[in-house]
């Protein structure tokens, strides 16, 4: 079996990694750098970029009080540029060792189908390649969407990609868009002394997640000086001698803010122009590919997987994807169970979520409980100095089973594992309560959340 992958992300270098380990002979075509968006202009720079914020906005704010005598600290930015520039790097690399290990053939270029069952790279030094195959799985990824406000071609007006390598901190900074990839670039200048502004149309930030965390959050920003404006739609952006103006409607009328620089933050679409998909017969909706639940497209021979699909446009979805692709064009059954998608956001507090919010499962027409138990009341969030957040069960309330886990708080990406797991496995609370949770841990609160849905919590006042 011949598979060819276009493009290296964590959907196409995962998917080729699993087509070598089942036998089939793979090459990976990728126009620009492995790792795709994420690895480089995405999850991991942005987490090296708040990683040092954290740090820092807990060293002002709590040196004293935790024992520490920090008489002056300071941001070196062009040093965190590098760290963020070495820590891709390395990965980068990771990803092509793995490649070479799995015996993986890589070129460099950009592809287009000629065919059911050709592909025609073309490479940096102007020639071409013809590749052969027998499958082939599409992930070419996103990139950022642009909205037609006067004023967004203005030099001062950038994307997530280029919030990640600014030369110096911008004196302020407005953000239009107050999802994930808004929220986290919100907690990241305003920790470096940025004042920020999050301009959002819906009526809450990151309005895929429970509201009750999303409050947590809310909280922390306007501590930290952060201006959030919600059902507020910009209407353009002018350049000025003090500045970019934004002029927006909120509920209350018109608004204005002044910025150094703005970033639009309103989301991403999928990247699907230019492959030669639709002279073949592959069916391309509001520009995403439409695919089936085994990720094939209405041509049998092409794939398709990752954000180029549309959908929940997260690197681990786009891993499970390409696993289940390579897995059906292998004939081998795939598990993933895309019920246990979790959606992290790596502000602070953290904030992670799995499963149904409870707006959601009402909206279902679901009888449900919920149970949530604070942060302030556990002693390793005390510890680590951060107690503004909570956990959060929603319940189905006849048989008690966990249909969703919802966390603000420190390592709250790290420990919705087990809120996933319990999903997959339709856990009962019973089952969450009779597990013994370490001591002192974050997780704890996990188990005083689920026994707090029955109102037993034993350290709850």
């Amino acid at each position: 079996m011949k598979i060819v992958v276009l493009g290296g992300g964590p959907g196409g270098y995962v998917a080729a990694i699993r087509a070598a380990q089942l036998g089939a002979e793979v090459t990976l075509v990728e126009k620009k750098a492995l790792g795709g968006t994420c690895l480089n202009v995405g999850c991991i720079p942005t987490k090296v970029l708040l990683h040092t914020s954290e740090l820092y906005t807990a060293l002002k704010r709590e040196s004293a009080e935790i024992g520490l005598d920090v008489p002056q600290i300071a941001v070196d930015w062009k040093k965190l540029q590098k760290r963020k520039d070495k820590i891709v790097r390395i990965n980068t690399g990771g990803i092509d060792a793995l490649l070479k290990k799995n015996k993986v053939a890589k070129i460099i270029g950009t592809g287009r189908f000629t065919g059911v069952h050709e592909l025609e790279v073309s490479k940096e030094d102007g020639s071409t390649q013809t590749i052969g195959f027998d499958r082939a799985i599409v992930a070419t990824g996103s990139v950022p969407s642009r909205v037609p406000i006067p004023g967004t071609e203005l030099s001062a007006v950038i994307t997530s990609d280029e919030a990640l390598s600014l030369p110096e901190v911008p004196g302020s900074l407005c953000i239009i868009g107050g999802g994930v990839i808004g929220c986290e670039f919100a907690s990241i200048y305003s920790s470096l002394g940025c004042k920020v502004t999050i301009i959002e149309m819906l009526p809450e930030l990151i309005a895929v997640m429970d509201r009750d965390i999303v409050r947590c959050l809310r909280k922390e920003f306007a501590a930290a000086g952060v201006d959030v404006h919600t059902e507020t739609r910009v209407e353009r952006i002018e350049q000025t001698p003090k500045g970019l103006s934004i002029t927006a409607v909120a509920p209350s009328g018109p608004i204005t803010a002044t910025a150094e620089k703005v970033l639009l933050s309103i989301g991403r679409r999928p990247m699907t122009s230019g492959l030669g998909l639709e002279i073949l017969g592959v069916s391309i909706k509001k520009g995403a590919i439409e695919v089936d639940r085994n990720m094939q497209t209405a041509v049998p021979s092409i794939y398709a997987i990752g954000d180029c699909i549309g959908g929940i446009m997260l690197a681990h979805v786009a891993s499970a994807e390409g696993i289940v692709a390579v897995e059906h064009i292998m004939g081998k059954p795939s598990p993933v169970d895309f019920r246990t998608v979790p959606s992290c956001v790596y502000t602070r507090p953290e904030l992670a979520s799995v499963g149904l919010t409870e707006d959601d499962a009402r909206e279902q027409g679901l009888e449900v409980k919920t149970g949530s138990f604070p942060l302030q009341a556990n002693a390793k969030s005390m510890i680590m100095g951060e107690t503004g957040g909570l956990v959060k069960y929603v319940t189905d309330a006849r048989t008690g089973e966990i249909l969703g886990v919802h966390i603000a708080g420190p390592r709250a990406t790290d420990i919705i594992a087990q809120g996933a797991l319990a999903i997959r496995l339709e856990a009962t609370l019973d089952e969450i309560e009779t597990t013994v949770h370490a001591h002192p841990t974050v997780s704890e609160a996990l188990l005083e959340a689920a026994l707090a849905v029955n109102h037993r919590a034993i350290h709850s006042h």
